[in-house]
C-alpha cells in the first residue's frame, strides 16, 4: 500500500490579505517547531502499519507545503526530509516543496534537490505587480519570471506554478495577459483558483466595508472557460477542477487526496487520513509544541462510517477528470449514487463512461451542486 505524507510550515515573512490558512509571522518559534514536527513523526511511526499489519506500507510522495517552507532554513529543511527518510518506509517518487518566488536561488533549489526535493510549487498568483501589491506578495512579476528560470538552471525541471483570478476590477484581457506569461515560462503544472473572500481575512473586511467590488459570478466563469480553453489548447490536460498538467506531469501527491490514498499530517493546523479515521492537528504553534513536547499527539480525530466513506469519494473524485469509479463502490452506494445522478446526467452535467461517473465540461461550472445532489449525509 502508498501513502503520503504532508509537512505543514505555518511561517510567513508576511501574510496575504486573502489568506485563510494557519500562518504565522512569529518565526522565532521555528527551531522548537522543527524539533517538535520531528519528533511527531517518530512518535505516530507505526500509526500505518498497526491499521494495516498485513499490507506493507511505503511513502510514495511528500509534500511540504505552508504557510512559506522556503523561509525555513536549508538546515531545518534537511532535518525534516531525513527524518521521514530515516523513520518511514519510502520510495518517494515525489517530493514537492511549495517555494515563493523571491525565495529563490540557485543554492537553496541545488540543496533541496540534493535531498531528494524533485518538485517545486511556486506561488505566483498573478504576473501583474499592481495585484501582487493588492493581495501584499513579497515578490513582483520579474522575480516570478526569474524564479522559474533559477529552479530549472539549478535541475529541477518539474515545476508547478499557482494562478489567481477574479481579483477585483480584473479584466478578461488582464487575466489573458497572466495566462499568455505562464505558457511562455511553460510549466509543467498550473493551478488556478478564483480568488475567495474568506470570512476573517483582511480581503474579507476591504470587501465588507465597501472599499473593494467582488469580481461578478458571469465574468468569473467567463475567466474559467478562458482558462481552460488556453491551456487545452496549449498541450495541457485538464485533470482535475482546478489543476493542469503538460502529459506526464500530474501531481501525484495532490492525486492521492482524490483517489482516496491513506496520508499523515504532520505540523499544526495538519489533517491526516488512513481509511478508517481522519485527524487533525491542533491549529495553534505554542499549544502544537508544548503537547509534543510532553510527548502527547495534538489531535483529535473522528470514526469514517461508510455514508461519510461515499460522501468523501463523491467530493474527491468527482473532482478529476476520471470521475468516480463505479466499480469500487459496494453495491448500495453504486446504486445510489445511479439514481442520484440521473437527473444531472440529462442535464448534461454528468457523464457515465465505461462505469466511471464523471463531470461533464458543463458540468465543472456548478460541481459544487452536481457533487451535492449525489451525497449522502
Amino acid at each position: 500500500m502508498k501513502a503520503g505524507i504532508y509537512v505543514h510550515i505555518p511561517f510567513c515573512e508576511s501574510r496575504c490579505i486573502y489568506c485563510g490558512f494557519y500562518s504565522t509571522t512569529a518565526k522565532d518559534w521555528c527551531t522548537r517547531y522543527v524539533d517538535a514536527l520531528l519528533k511527531e513523526m517518530r512518535m505516530r511511526s507505526d500509526e500505518l502499519r498497526s491499521l494495516y499489519p498485513d499490507n506493507e506500507c511505503t511513502i510514495d510522495t511528500v509534500y511540504i507545503g505552508g504557510g512559506t517552507p522556503s523561509t525555513l532554513s536549508t538546515e531545518d529543511i534537511a532535518r525534516i526530509i531525513n527524518t521521514i527518510k530515516e523513520v518511514y518506509p519510502c520510495t518517494t517518487r515525489e517530493i514537492t516543496m511549495e517555494m515563493n518566488p523571491d525565495d529563490v536561488t540557485p543554492e537553496l533549489i541545488t540543496s533541496v534537490r540534493t535531498l531528494g526535493v524533485n518538485r517545486i510549487s511556486l506561488g505566483v498568483q498573478t504576473f501583474s505587480d499592481e495585484r501582487l501589491r493588492f493581495i501584499r506578495r513579497r515578490h513582483n512579476a520579474a522575480q516570478a519570471v526569474k524564479a522559474v528560470e533559477t529552479i530549472r538552471r539549478a535541475g529541477i525541471d518539474n515545476i508547478s506554478i499557482d494562478l489567481m483570478f477574479g481579483f477585483p476590477d480584473e479584466t478578461l484581457d488582464d487575466w489573458q495577459n497572466d495566462l499568455n506569461t505562464a505558457l511562455k515560462l511553460r510549466p509543467n503544472h498550473i493551478s488556478a483558483y478564483s480568488l475567495m473572500y474568506e470570512e476573517g481575512t483582511p480581503l474579507y473586511l476591504l470587501l465588507q466595508n465597501g472599499k473593494i467590488k467582488q469580481t461578478d459570478d458571469d465574468t468569473c466563469l467567463a475567466m474559467y472557460t478562458m482558462l481552460m480553453d488556453t491551456l487545452s489548447a496549449n498541450g495541457y490536460e485538464h485533470y482535475e477542477i482546478s489543476n493542469f498538467c503538460l502529459p506526464g506531469y500530474r501531481a501525484i501527491h495532490n492525486s492521492s487526496y482524490w483517489n482516496d490514498t491513506p496520508y499523515l499530517g504532520f505540523g499544526a493546523a495538519a489533517h491526516s487520513y488512513n481509511l478508517l479515521t481522519r485527524s487533525w492537528n491542533v491549529a495553534d504553534i505554542k499549544e502544537y509544541i508544548d503537547t509534543v513536547e510532553s510527548s502527547k499527539l495534538p489531535s483529535d480525530s473522528e470514526r469514517i462510517d461508510d455514508d461519510t466513506h461515499y460522501d468523501d469519494i463523491i467530493t474527491t473524485a468527482m473532482r478529476t477528470h476520471e470521475g468516480v469509479d463505479l466499480k469500487c463502490l459496494k453495491p448500495e452506494y453504486r446504486d445510489y449514487a445511479l439514481c442520484s445522478a440521473k437527473s444531472d446526467i440529462d442535464g448534461g452535467l454528468l457523464e457515465l463512461t465505461n462505469d466511471h461517473l464523471r463531470l461533464t465540461r458543463k458540468g465543472f461550472f456548478v460541481s459544487d451542486m452536481v457533487m451535492s445532489n449525489l451525497m449522502k449525509v
